[in-house]
């Protein structure tokens, strides 16, 4: 398992399990899960298919979100992030993030869109980790509109979140 030291300062959560069709931990992604809006030629910018189980006791609802701490950044990139899943989803179809989800809220990333950014790790950078978490929240609604940006919904989470469930993967442009 990789590092996690996103959400290392965070309080420790239980975790429980996160599941793709499209995602295999620490694995390349496909060109779907690619940015073909930030460059990657053949990229899709496809949300992979998700599932989770396990979710603690008291799960009201859900954020998930998929986060780059590779990125030349001081603050990493956000590639996706959407509060406020109903508690009774625990699965998402390749390609979700394009849909809407009653009830959800969906944040700006930091490609600019409400949706999902596909990998673009700058040509030899090395492979960047594409962090996919789902929050089990004690809450049905985190007090957070669309305008909130990832980083606000995350720290709403260290008072609501609940347990987490992880699942990794990468991507590397050569140069």
């Amino acid at each position: 398992m990789l590092d996690r030291e996103p959400y290392a300062g965070l309080p420790q959560l239980p975790e429980f399990t996160l599941t793709s069709d499209d995602v295999a931990e620490n694995q390349p992604l496909a060109l779907d899960q690619a940015s073909g809006a930030m460059g990657i030629e053949g990229g899709k910018d496809i949300a992979p298919h998700l599932s989770w189980s396990g979710a603690p006791e008291g799960t009201k609802s859900y954020v998930v979100t998929c986060f780059d701490p590779d990125a030349p950044t001081p603050s990493g990139f956000w590639h996706l992030c959407v509060s406020n899943i109903p508690a009774d989803v625990t699965e998402l179809p390749n390609g979700w993030a394009s849909r809407a989800i009653d009830g959800a809220v969906k944040h700006l990333n930091d490609g600019g869109n409400r949706e999902f950014t596909g990998a673009a790790p700058p040509p030899g950078h090395g492979a960047h980790r594409y962090i996919f978490c789902v929050t089990a929240v004690d809450t049905e609604k985190l007090d957070v509109d669309e305008s909130a940006s990832p980083a606000v919904v995350n720290f709403n989470l260290f008072f609501h979140g609940i347990g987490r469930a992880f699942l990794t993967g990468t991507y590397e442009v050569t140069a």
